[in-house]
């Protein structure tokens, strides 16, 4: 099989992912909006005490992202399950994999990165420092892929199971925890004055081992979930 045929199909799903994407504009925006306002809040609550608020921004906001990127998890297979597609992308020659990942980049592109282009400005409302606020943008944009590759074998295990969101939670939310450790960890020793190489080495670590074993993992619990 030629790699400009892997190449295409992977694209057609990108493309065709985006688009329904932009159709269902509303499943977009729930994300981006849970992930401001989550973040918004703490303020609020907490006070003007800029120390505080500063000590406690890396938590709030990678467990903001965090929470919102599972919002969109049931997108990720569940229109293509109900309306027999994904059944259809089963038979075509190219590996069930390449789909996978085609599905997974479209799910970053349209949940991942706006919360990473958004996340310096509400990093704002923390007093976080410039330098923070780049490594915060930083951090996620290596920790988002992994949260939308891991989440899609938890979408693919509860596809078409009652209750399936609340199993999907469970799943997802316990291989979650390092991801969490090492972003929120960097803009933790950003804000000390600390190196950051350590945990962004970390996190691009775990983002390799997710892209070598994450779509592989999901397109064999996508034939169980169809049997």
């Amino acid at each position: 099989m030629s790699q400009s045929t892997i190449h295409a199909t992977l694209l057609w799903v990108v493309r065709r992912d985006l688009t329904l994407a932009m159709r269902r504009r509303s499943d977009v925006t729930t994300t981006l909006f849970f992930f401001v306002i989550v973040v918004s809040l703490f303020p609020f609550g907490v006070g003007p005490e800029l120390n505080m608020l500063r000590s406690m921004a890396p938590g709030v906001v990678w467990v903001s992202a965090l929470l919102a990127s599972m919002l969109s998890l049931n997108l990720l297979f569940h229109s293509d399950y109900i309306d027999g597609t994904l059944e259809q992308m089963l038979l075509i020659p190219q590996p069930l994999s390449v789909v996978v990942i085609g599905k997974v980049i479209g799910h970053w592109l349209v949940s991942g990165v706006p919360l990473v282009l958004i996340a310096p400005l509400l990093g704002l409302q923390y007093d976080l420092p410039g330098e923070t606020l780049l490594v915060l943008a930083g951090s996620l944009l290596l920790g988002t892929p992994v949260l939308s590759l891991v989440g899609a074998i938890g979408a693919a295990l509860t596809l078409g199971l009652r209750g399936g969101g609340v199993l999907l939670s469970l799943l997802v939310l316990p291989l979650y925890i390092p991801v969490l450790i090492f972003g929120a960890g960097a803009v933790e020793a950003s804000l000390a004055g600390m190196g950051v190489q350590a945990y962004f080495s970390l996190l691009g670590a775990v983002l390799i081992v997710s892209i070598f074993f994450a779509p592989w993992a999901t397109a064999f619990a996508l034939r169980v979930s169809l049997e």
